[in-house]
């Protein structure tokens, strides 16, 4: 442990947070894709955008079986069930959930049983207010987000997975406000627009809105926000201090992929042991949420904590970053509940009091630098 380390940890509340983390162990994760079937089609969905359907799983279940058999013995103790609709194969699901640790995400529509899945973290989609959510994701027609609010009412497995698009910041008041109503947290990824919507929903209009918005949220609900201030300015702009978000960076990739034989050998970090399994079960694609789509427009939160946790060296230079590091870290650990939830998820508003909320100049900022924004405002003041 080196000096620096040992000296942030002399603090009684980040040494409870890299206790738990490193009692918990490392590691060793997969993605993959338990089906290519969905209900939906949502507009801007990055399986369907990069035809990631036209892998499909097998038919025979014993297939599936084998390939946990094999990812077991591999050492894999990790999970992120992606693909089409996770609800709709509640069987996998459920080898899955017996098996490893995990999360997975739905989009509400069919409801993923309480029983036998008690302590399974689920997220649970949502892209905006129910005349947004309707017309990207229900086609129009299906108020996705009435429906998911219903099936998951009073359910302490669930967050929201709020994919907010940069001109629709304004509804961030009223959505957040009906899934705290609803019983549940809520985590925020960033809308990229692999669909090319154009218009409120382009990447490249910037998300400073949607920034200043979920720190309102955080200050207004500090018990129930899963994202810290930082995580959000690291995932929405895609700036971890000299590094700038790409391909050449990204810690979420396949080592097996022939397309990353270059990224593995620039010396980034990475995570070896990290596969993103099609629906075959068998065959790889470059990274979680990408064959051949722009990196630029890819503001994933999950893979931005992955990127954030390995450069943990990056952020021993003072006891802020050192807790900006520590408290993302912790929160992976607590959504997925690796650390215990029920005392975990005590302490998040003195995680938020601990990272603190962007200043005001630095939301309308000009030079993008994160260690600028050690010192902000407290969040939960």
């Amino acid at each position: 442990m080196s000096t620096r380390l040992r000296e942030y940890l002399q603090d009684p509340f980040l040494q409870r947070l890299y206790s738990e983390i490193r009692q918990a162990g490392p590691l060793r994760s997969i993605s993959v894709d338990i089906t290519h079937i969905c209900s939906l089609r949502c507009a801007g969905c990055y399986y369907f955008t990069e035809k990631m359907d036209r892998t499909p799983a097998p038919q025979d279940e014993a297939e599936f079986s084998n390939f946990l058999l094999r990812e077991k013995a591999r050492g894999t103790n990790f999970v992120t069930v992606v693909g089409g609709e996770p609800g709709l194969v509640s069987g996998r699901l459920k080898k899955v959930y017996d098996n490893f640790r995990m999360n997975t995400a739905t989009s509400g529509l069919r409801k993923i049983p309480y029983p036998g899945f008690e302590n399974m973290p689920i997220g649970v989609s949502v892209w905006g207010d129910h005349k947004t959510d309707k017309e990207v994701r229900g086609n129009g027609n299906i108020d996705v987000f009435a429906a998911a609010l219903e099936n998951y009412r009073n359910d302490p497995r669930v967050f929201w997975y709020y994919t907010v698009a940069p001109g629709k910041a304004h509804e961030i008041e009223s959505v957040v406000k009906q899934c705290v109503d609803n019983g549940n947290y809520v985590l925020f990824n960033f809308y990229g627009d692999v669909a090319k919507m154009g218009g409120p929903f382009d990447y490249r209009n910037g998300f400073t809105n949607v920034r200043r918005q979920i720190n309102k949220m955080i200050r207004r609900y500090p018990d129930r926000i899963l994202m810290t201030s930082y995580l959000s300015k690291v995932v929405s702009t895609g700036r971890l201090y000299e590094e700038h978000w790409g391909h050449d960076v990204c810690t979420s990739i396949s080592p097996d992929h022939e397309v990353n034989r270059d990224r593995i050998r620039n010396g980034k970090p990475f995570n070896p042991h990290f596969r993103a399994y099609n629906a075959d079960w068998k065959t790889t694609r470059r990274c979680c949420t990408g064959i051949d789509r722009d990196c630029g427009s890819c503001f994933d939160v999950w893979e931005r904590f992955s990127w954030i946790i390995l450069n943990l060296k990056k952020h021993l230079s003072s006891r802020q970053e050192f807790t900006f590091w520590l408290t993302t870290a912790y929160l992976f650990y607590l959504i997925n509940r690796i650390v215990d939830f029920e005392s975990g998820i005590q302490l998040l508003p003195e995680i938020h009091r601990r990272v603190g909320c962007l200043p005001e100049a630095e939301l309308l900022q000009v030079p993008d630098v994160l260690s600028e924004f050690a010192g902000g405002e407290a969040c939960t003041s």
